[in-house]
């Protein structure tokens, strides 16, 4: 059976105003992270997108997020958790090394680049063969839908340079095990 997933990232943290290091540390949405995910919503209300399906990360911002563009019950799942960047987390993003980090952040009890593509990736595959429907809705974190966006690069058509600001969504045809991104909706919701 064919499925579409919704993969998103949370809307604006305070840690994303202050420009501090939020991986699997954590920090609340702002006003304008909360308007961002309730235009999100409105999107997929509007173009008639009903979810059967839903899943977060464990994180409350993006907890926060799916909660404010769906009612329908979902589950959090640790697999979906963004980057883990050891010390430096809540640490000034000043003091990030150039892309790409690959496992820079390792020698400081972090993660590996690689190792967060593939928990991501495996995460994502097991929640659309378990998943009941053919709507599902992953809220996750920027490099977290970064790497996922990685690791199915080589069966898209869809070249995205472009930051995957807060709010984004990367809509994905999943069929025989196979992910496809087939859209990226990065709308500019600070307008809204």
């Amino acid at each position: 059976m064919k499925k579409t997933l919704y993969m998103m990232r949370h809307g604006q943290t305070l840690f994303n105003v202050r420009r501090k290091v939020q991986g699997w540390c954590d920090s609340p949405l702002t006003d304008l992270g909360i308007r961002q995910a309730q235009v999100a919503g409105k999107y997929f209300r509007e173009q008639g997108i009903q979810f059967t399906d839903a899943y977060s990360s464990t994180s409350e911002r993006a907890c926060d997020t799916l909660e404010l563009i769906t009612s329908i019950p979902y589950k959090r799942n640790k697999g979906l958790k963004e980057w883990n960047f050891g010390t430096f987390e809540a640490e000034s993003e000043d003091l990030n090394p150039p892309l790409p980090y690959k496992d820079f952040f390792v020698q400081y009890g972090g993660e590996d680049e690689l190792e967060l593509r593939e928990r991501v990736a495996d995460t994502v595959a097991d929640i659309m063969k378990h998943a009941i429907g053919n709507n599902i809705l992953v809220v996750s974190h920027g490099a977290s839908c970064r790497q996922f966006m990685r690791a199915w690069e080589h069966t898209s058509d869809i070249e995205q340079k472009q930051r995957l600001r807060n709010c984004c969504i990367l809509k994905f045809e999943y069929e025989h095990d196979t992910f496809k991104l087939v859209e990226v909706i990065n709308h500019n919701f600070e307008e809204e």
